[in-house]
């Protein structure tokens, strides 16, 4: 008796709760992780760790959460960066028993697919790329233009080594060598952890699926690379029901960046501080806009 008058008040008192306390209904916070990672300038931090740890921490302390979602939309960058979202993601998923699903959006490369296999499943829309799980370092050589300019490039160093690469002198044969002895190392280290994460599915072999190569997400799912096909709503629905609540965890704005929409309208000195890196800010953007297109994206 008791037990039926209970569950018929919980019925009447379902339309004025609030969603997340409602019956029924199962909770999968979202987040984001969007952009090129590590690509900072000025009033754009890029995605970083300090940048989403906290959101991380905000989305795994969800009350009776099912699942956490990751919406990924990355073409990657920094190796480091990438390696230390991917662990605080897996450090939380163990702490709080917690599964992890990744949804692809356009794009999870390089560092991109490093956070995705941070997922215990990985879901990617038929027309998102995938892959890419190499290391690659790229530059410009100025050396020849100076020369042309009649301009002395005068450096000093403690250290043979210390100018190695400089885009300003001649490349050096040992200097490339050293560059790709590390990029060697590095990339072991991703090919393990994919093989880590992944193993159990993969089906492609190692020359195929650690080359550098990208494909569409249907082949990326024969390669063992993606578990299904499909997009965050409608599998959230399938899975955990029609009722289900999706929470978006959003990064919570700092005191200075909630300033900065005034800045500009700061004269003298403040105005020159916001503008200082602005040549920076350049590089920094035609090196994220060429990995995006590297995609077509």
């Amino acid at each position: 008796m008791a037990s039926s008058f209970l569950a018929d008040l919980r019925r009447r008192l379902d339309p004025i709760l609030p969603a997340r306390m409602r019956a029924g209904a199962a909770i999968v916070p979202v987040v984001r992780l969007s952009g090129a990672i590590g690509m900072a300038r000025p009033f754009n931090p890029g995605l970083t760790f300090a940048g989403i740890s906290r959101t991380l921490d905000r989305a795994f302390a969800v009350k009776g959460a099912k699942a956490v979602a990751l919406v990924i939309n990355s073409p990657g960058g920094a190796p480091v960066q990438s390696h230390l979202i991917y662990r605080r993601i897996r450090l939380l998923a163990d702490e709080k028993k917690i599964p992890v699903i990744a949804f692809v959006e356009d794009v999870a490369a390089s560092g991109g697919y490093m956070l995705a296999c941070a997922a215990d499943e990985i879901v990617a829309d038929p027309f998102s790329i995938v892959g890419s799980i190499g290391v690659v370092s790229a530059g410009f050589g100025f050396d020849r233009v100076i020369d042309k300019l009649g301009i002395d490039r005068r450096v000093y160093t403690a250290g043979t080594r210390k100018v190695m690469l400089d885009p300003f002198q001649p490349e050096k044969a040992e200097d490339i060598e050293r560059l790709k002895a590390i990029q060697q190392d590095i990339h072991a280290a991703f090919s393990g952890l994919v093989k880590q994460r992944r193993g159990d599915v993969l089906t492609g072999d190692d020359d195929t699926l650690f080359s550098g190569e990208f494909w569409a997400a249907p082949q990326a799912q024969e390669l063992g690379l993606v578990d299904s096909i499909g997009e965050v709503r409608s599998f959230l629905r399938a899975r955990y029901g029609e009722k289900v609540l999706t929470p978006v965890i959003e990064p919570r704005a700092g005191f200075f960046s909630r300033r900065l929409a005034g800045l500009s309208a700061l004269g003298g000195d403040a105005a020159g501080a916001a503008g200082a890196g602005f040549a920076q800010s350049l590089a920094a953007q035609a090196e994220e806009r060429a990995l995006w297109g590297r995609f077509g994206l």
